[in-house]
């Protein structure tokens, strides 16, 4: 990749246009034009997905690199592996926090004696569509988004359309209608990663409009646009989060049917305490998911609520913070969990945060004034 920007030093390069000179996937190839403009041998022109060339770009080509896993297509490593004898994985690399796209860190952690990164990119590698299943907060959509940098989401739910996923017809500045693609087709024509966020959310027959581009075909039809037909790039790739508790998400034997690994994603609450998260609330929390998992109690709360318990007390105190974590509760669960956060901490009469009486003018908070404002209220006084 850095001799083909070498080559081209004038040129300001797509990484789908480098992705169709070398024959690899998108999504490998974004991964590894970003570690060479993090190494300082490649420019990102302005904010989008163009590259350049610079003064290092010449010298990182001439140096030989081994690829990792996860920046072959699914193809050419079907291809190789009819012809060689399988090589002993290489170790995992990626073991400490990685930084996703809104700047926030994720830790990742072990899936299949792997770091789930690294497991969710051979997968991908090999083309295995994931479903991941578990409680809201778990960090489902934090994994996907820290292992593959070039993913598109769709946020699902029960008024998702076909043309939410494939596209449809939008009104330009000019007052034309265009056919504007959507994150399905977009993921398919650049070989990105897809994520279907709360899908069993969505409609099935939604959701079916998806499976022909999963299945061996790898094409959808656009019907809406001249009945086009889309083909799947290589790197394309179908993740789907799914949140068994929440109501109306229906997991279909036909949606079932299409992911082949299905992950189940829980709270790591020995990382909570590593985030220094007050340790009573991460122990009630505990024992409340372990009441969950007998059925004794319907929710519990996850990394979400605890990061956000953290959060709450830095600014408004412990009280109000833990407060505020019986308040988020279901109705159904609340004083289950108001008891336990209570006996844990050793606060009585813990109730939802609420506002109370109305404050004094003797008691309330001086209000800010600024110097103009000061200086009215002196120049009233001297009248």
């Amino acid at each position: 990749m850095a001799r083909l920007l070498a080559d081209r030093p004038a040129d300001a390069l797509t990484t789908g246009q480098i992705s169709k000179a070398l024959g690899h996937s998108s999504g490998a190839v974004v991964q590894a034009v970003e570690t060479l403009v993090k190494r300082g041998e490649a420019d990102r022109i302005g904010t989008g997905k163009q590259f350049r060339a610079n003064a290092k770009t010449a010298a990182a080509g001439r140096t030989p690199v081994i690829s990792p896993p996860g920046t072959h297509s699914p193809r050419a490593a079907a291809a190789t592996a009819r012809t060689t004898a399988p090589a002993p994985a290489p170790a995992p690399k990626q073991t400490g926090p990685i930084r996703r796209a809104g700047g926030q860190l994720y830790h990742p952690r072990e899936l299949a004696d792997l770091p789930d990164v690294e497991a969710l990119a051979r997968l991908r590698d090999a083309d295995i569509p994931v479903l991941l299943y578990g409680p809201p907060g778990t960090g489902k959509t934090s994994l996907v988004e820290a292992a593959f940098p070039d993913l598109l989401t769709v946020a699902g739910d029960g008024d998702t359309t076909v043309g939410d996923l494939i596209g449809e017809y939008t009104q330009d500045d000019d007052g034309k209608y265009v056919f504007k693609y959507g994150p399905l087709v977009v993921a398919m024509q650049e070989g990105r990663a897809l994520l279907i966020d709360d899908a069993t959310l969505i409609s099935p027959k939604v959701m079916a409009s998806l499976y022909p581009a999963m299945d061996g075909r790898r094409q959808i039809q656009v019907k809406a646009h001249k009945g086009e037909t889309i083909q799947a790039k290589a790197g394309f790739f179908v993740v789907a989060g799914h949140n068994p508790g929440v109501h109306g998400a229906v997991l279909t034997e036909a949606l079932a049917s299409r992911f082949s690994v299905q992950i189940q994603v829980g709270t790591d609450y020995d990382l909570a305490l590593a985030l220094r998260i007050d340790a009573r609330v991460v122990r009630v929390a505990r024992n409340l998911a372990k009441q969950v998992e007998l059925g004794e109690l319907g929710w519990a709360p996850q990394l979400r609520e605890l990061l956000s318990y953290q959060k709450t007390e830095a600014v408004l105190g412990t009280r109000a913070a833990l407060a505020n974590l019986v308040g988020i509760a279901p109705i159904e669960d609340r004083d289950a969990v108001a008891e336990a956060v209570s006996k844990a901490v050793g606060v009585r009469q813990l109730a939802p945060l609420t506002l109370g009486k109305q404050l004094s003018a003797a008691t309330a908070p001086a209000a800010r004034q600024t110097p103009g404002s000061t200086a009215s209220a002196n120049r009233g006084r001297q009248r």
